[in-house]
């Protein structure tokens, strides 16, 4: 058996929402993952998550946005969420001034739009390939965009996820 998932099957249930956290702050979520344990393998851990994901209501999702840095901030702290966040979003800062004051300004038209900041599963994308998603995105609906959201989101607790099953 997968020695980290071993370690994460048997951590008590405070430390599993813990460590969950990491990877999504929606408190329900951590929770329900965390009571979906045993796992048997890493990818049964990904596809709970998931599901999990793809089942909260809005206000957990939105919730879950909020711990969540703006694209091009770094994100403040030595928590593993951070850690993880500032790697990401490591090609933002690949940018000319240009480029970084068009992120900010599709930044704020999103936010004031959707009432809630842009999110992107930015790992490997350049920050002109963000630009360029968010000002496209601006035309979607609010319904449209949440899914987006959603799916965004369940992206990026992915890849945390097995992250966390990596470490």
């Amino acid at each position: 058996m997968h020695e980290r998932l071993t370690w994460f099957n048997a951590l008590p249930a405070a430390d599993a929402e813990r460590e969950l956290s990491a990877c999504c702050a929606s408190p329900s979520w951590a929770r329900a993952v965390a009571a979906a344990r045993p796992f048997a393998t890493p990818a049964a851990l990904v596809t709970t998550g998931s599901a999990t994901l793809a089942a909260l209501p809005w206000p957990d999702i939105a919730e879950a946005l909020a711990a969540h840095p703006r694209i091009g901030q770094r994100a403040d702290g030595d928590g593993r969420d951070a850690t993880w966040s500032r790697r990401e979003q490591a090609g933002v800062a690949d940018g000319d001034e240009g480029t970084r004051r068009a992120l900010h300004e599709v930044n704020r038209a999103y936010e004031a739009r959707f009432g809630h900041l842009f999110l992107i599963f930015a790992n490997g994308r350049s920050s002109a390939e963000i630009v360029a998603a968010a000002t496209a995105r601006l035309a979607n609906g609010a319904a449209a965009e949440r899914e987006v959201v959603r799916a965004e989101l369940t992206r990026i607790t992915t890849l945390r996820l097995t992250r966390l099953m990596d470490e």
